[in-house]
């Protein structure tokens, strides 16, 4: 099969679709791979690795032409007028952006959203918002210490001691895991808050402490189980006490790092703009909730604002930012998940009885099948 790989349009985005490591195991399987020149070189892969590795090196309309198009984020108005009808698209789709999903649907693409991907074991090896958000978490405790005008550590010299940061981290999912694994390492003193109780052990294995707000009531432990990998949305006592355990955390805290979002609503509100006021003179808030209206009403999208004397970080792509990993860990969700659409010739089939091919289809012949 042909397969275009073509450079990400839209701004910021410096990810890429496939590497060297992944064009070679296609190429094995006797497809052809064109990669538009340049796609790469944001994420350190450059034109020449890409042809050492097989692949054909062409320009944008060669590569958006292809039978099937691999890509990071939703082809672009332009971009979609140069795939060709029926051509099968992959990538990080939106399934909640229905406007994008039908404007792939009047295309007459094929295209699968890896986000819908279930949380099963199965699927977990083509999962993009695991990859995506362990390296999210990351990268957001290291933007956090660069704009912290303090060190993490405890540090004891002969001119006096300095005491170690503390860190808090609201939401404790693939990306709050990191980001107590990353602080921790750094030697950052570290508490943690999520609605599930699942995760009190996780985080307590990873050196933090966890700020945990008793479950009162049998519908506010239902809703904290959560279901299929993600938090629900919890009774409004639950929260008002959780909000006033986590007022008081934030007040006492260095750096706040927030990562709670339940997919297609608007982000929960976490940190007020009252808990903000209460917050140290040169505290930093990472919002990476920033892209579904923040954790915290202060944060403003794409941007690094002071507010209150308090730094928020309103990244809404922080795996872009670490674009070489980001890029790796992707191509190879991409290329588990093309396992399940290649038959054994190597030839696309749609297996509608696979549970995963099944949740990740959004269109086909000019049929929305998400509404």
């Amino acid at each position: 099969m042909l397969i275009g790989i073509p450079m990400e349009t839209l701004a910021g985005e410096t990810r890429v679709a496939v590497t060297p490591e992944t064009v070679k195991k296609l190429k094995a399987q006797g497809h052809t791979l064109r990669v538009q020149s340049g796609a790469g070189v944001a994420a350190s892969v450059t034109d020449d690795a890409y042809v050492a590795a097989g692949a054909e090196i062409t320009d944008a309309a060669g590569a958006l032409g292809a039978d099937m198009v691999l890509k990071v984020r939703a082809p672009q108005a332009d971009e979609r007028a140069q795939m060709k009808p029926g051509a099968v698209l992959i990538g990080m789709l939106n399934p909640f952006d229905k406007d994008g999903l039908q404007a792939m649907t009047d295309a007459k693409l094929t295209a699968f959203a890896l986000e819908a991907a279930p949380r099963t074991t199965r699927a977990q090896s083509m999962d993009v918002l695991s990859s995506q958000a362990n390296l999210a978490g990351y990268k957001a405790v290291m933007i956090a210490a660069d704009k912290y005008q303090r060190i993490f550590p405890m540090l004891m010299t002969a001119a006096g001691t300095v005491k170690a940061a503390r860190v808090v981290i609201l939401g404790v999912g693939v990306a709050g895991l990191q980001a107590i694994a990353t602080a921790k390492r750094l030697g950052a003193v570290i508490e943690a808050s999520d609605v599930r109780p699942s995760v009190k052990e996780q985080v307590e294995s990873l050196g933090a402490k966890f700020i945990d707000v008793p479950y009162e009531t049998a519908e506010e432990k239902e809703a904290a189980e959560g279901v299929g990998g993600y938090a629900r949305p919890m009774p409004q006592s639950w929260l008002d006490r959780q909000k006033t355990e986590v007022a008081k955390k934030v007040a006492a805290a260095d750096i706040v790092i927030t990562t709670a979002l339940i997919p297609g609503r608007a982000a929960p509100v976490l940190v007020t703009e009252d808990m903000v006021k209460a917050m140290k003179p040169g505290s930093v808030i990472v919002d990476l909730a920033a892209a579904q209206g923040g954790n915290c009403p202060l944060t403003e999208a794409n941007k690094t604002v002071v507010k209150h004397g308090v730094t928020l970080v309103g990244e809404t792509n922080l795996p872009a930012l670490v674009a070489a990993d980001a890029s790796a860990l992707y191509a190879r969700n991409v290329i588990d998940f093309l396992k399940l659409v290649f038959n054994k010739e190597g030839q696309f089939n749609v297996d509608l009885e696979d549970d995963i091919v099944k949740a990740c289809l959004m269109c086909r012949d000019g049929q929305l099948l998400r509404a």
